[in-house]
């Protein structure tokens, strides 16, 4: 079968699966409709927003479907008229058996990490947040449970000590990209084997999960070890952002997010003179450079956002402050 005729439904939502569609679109397979979300209210004006991948659709002519319910008879009989041969998922919603079970080739799913591992919601967040060294990207079959289909394809990339959350999702999306044209190619022509996700599991090895982000894993814990608080704070940047509260006897509380960081460790000569500190103290030297004080060293702040004024680079942020002394978080 030639790439023109093999039809493929594409499904997803935000810019990370506007690689995989484009690709797709580039390698010359017939995309007979997308379908994505539908708009939604957005901004001050809360003025209706097109998804990335509707806007990437209507700037290439591609027919878009905004079902509101999955289920709904005549969304199913629509999707069934466009007789595609696969459908392609990439950060879209969860699909009833009704439309993961339709197309003769089935459907087919991209995940941002080396499954079984991270399974859920947020995949590149929590594997920099868990100080990760390598990660990756899986295709695989939908089935009933969420993200433990039978395993296509993988690629793995390494995470870098400075990496943060946004430096990897935007690799990954176009190593992603380049994964799911070679894992559509080969359904394409039969040329696949699988293997199911029990089989790589294999023995002895844990399981680390990917829920979904939520504002309780974004506050900084500074009894925590300066590492951990270094990966969380890396892990969550630029979105959704970790986040402290900065208080002191001469202002009132308020949130500070923190993007960007560095860990110092302290060696043991310094353990003691650290221990004068209680974790979440501050120090601030001639209003160009912020630490935190941890148990067992330094984060040093290098970007930050005070609530109700813009990111900016730390020394800008120390310019304005009023009082820079007695500071601490929590």
């Amino acid at each position: 079968m030639n790439k023109k005729d093999f039809r493929i439904v594409f499904m997803g939502t935000p810019e990370f699966a506007v690689a995989s569609l484009d690709k797709l679109v580039h390698e010359g397979y017939a995309i007979p409709a997308v379908i994505t979300v539908p708009d939604k209210p957005a901004g001050r004006g809360k003025k209706l927003q097109a998804s990335a991948i509707k806007q990437y659709a209507e700037a290439n002519g591609l027919k878009i479907l905004q079902p509101e319910k999955l289920r709904s008879e005549t969304f199913l009989t629509e999707l069934s008229s466009l007789k595609a041969d696969l459908f392609v998922v990439v950060a879209f919603r969860m699909l009833p058996e009704a439309v993961w079970n339709m197309p003769p080739k089935g459907t087919i799913n991209l995940h941002a990490s080396l499954l079984p591992q991270y399974r859920g919601a947020a995949p590149i967040n929590r594997a920099v947040m868990n100080g990760e060294k390598v990660t990756g990207l899986t295709t695989f079959f939908l089935t009933h449970e969420i993200d433990t289909g039978n395993i296509i394809a993988q690629t793995e990339l390494p995470i870098g000590f400075a990496d943060n959350a946004g430096d990897m999702h935007d690799r990954m999306m176009i190593a992603g990209a380049d994964l799911l044209a070679e894992t559509v190619d080969k359904i394409m022509n039969n040329s696949y084997r699988v293997i199911s996700q029990a089989e790589a599991i294999g023995s002895g090895h844990e399981l680390r999960q990917a829920p979904k982000i939520f504002k309780e894993d974004c506050r900084i814990d500074w009894q925590q070890p300066g590492l951990t608080i270094y990966n969380q704070i890396r892990g969550l940047s630029p979105y959704p952002a970790a986040f402290t509260e900065i208080y002191g006897n001469e202002i009132e509380p308020y949130q500070l997010k923190i993007f960007k960081s560095t860990f110092e460790p302290i060696d043991s000569d310094s353990v003691d003179a650290l221990r004068s500190l209680s974790p979440g103290s501050i120090a601030i030297e001639n209003r160009k450079s912020m630490r935190i004080a941890t148990k067992d060293g330094w984060i040093s702040v290098k970007e930050v956002q005070q609530s109700g004024r813009k990111r900016m680079p730390v020394d800008d942020y120390l310019r304005g402050l009023a009082v820079c002394s007695g500071l601490k978080a929590r």
